[in-house]
């Protein structure tokens, strides 16, 4: 199968949760940080939209968590990921530009407890690429949705990462491919106007 090339005019490169507090996870986070900085500059240079998420949490946010759900509610219980801690901001290396949509979360995932869909909406946007930390948190269930509601989709390879290397591996393969076409970086910039795409093979 190959893979479609993108017109920037209606794309959007998601940057998920590439903070300190989330790259802290992993053993080497130098390298997705360096492909998603590369993957920025390739659609900055086309003109496509970039769109960051965060996770981060007001007072009221953390009081609103109910105790079934579990994963949050110790967030909240500890009062973890304050939205003005500066772990949690984006990583200054991939610091928003003017004319970026900056969202903050309080959920797993990108959509379902921001304004991000009716934002890219807005501007015309039907086609996402996916890069965030981590693969079986905020790319699993951002990937998921998204397909939900319909949008083309590209998961880049080598700028998601995971802390368990197995479970990055079978989402990877055995579950992205389902949804979305995986290509890694350098793919991506063949699918850019004059990328010469040709016949460009789904990564992994």
């Amino acid at each position: 199968m190959t893979v479609p090339p993108l017109d920037p005019r209606t794309t959007a490169l998601l940057v998920l949760d590439y903070q300190e507090a989330t790259l802290a996870a992993l053993p080497d986070p130098a390298e997705p940080l360096s492909q998603v900085a590369g993957a920025i500059a390739d659609l900055r240079a086309h003109g496509a939209a970039v769109a960051y998420v965060r996770v981060g949490f007001t007072e009221a946010d953390w009081a609103a968590i109910p105790p079934a759900n579990e994963t949050f509610s110790f967030l909240g219980r500890q009062r973890l990921l304050h939205h003005a801690d500066p772990a949690t901001a984006v990583h200054h290396r991939l610091a928003p530009e003017p004319g970026d949509i900056v969202v903050r979360k309080t959920r797993v995932g990108a959509l379902s407890t921001t304004d991000l869909d009716r934002r890219l909406r807005e501007r015309g946007i039907t086609t996402l690429v996916v890069a965030g930390v981590t693969t079986s948190g905020v790319v699993l269930s951002t990937v998921t949705d998204a397909a939900d509601r319909d949008y083309r989709l590209y998961v880049l390879s080598d700028a998601v990462a995971d802390p368990d290397p197995d479970v990055h591996q079978a989402l990877m393969t055995g579950v992205f491919p389902r949804l979305a076409h995986v290509i890694d970086t350098a793919g991506l910039r063949a699918l850019l106007p004059g990328g010469g795409a040709g016949s460009l093979e789904p990564a992994g």
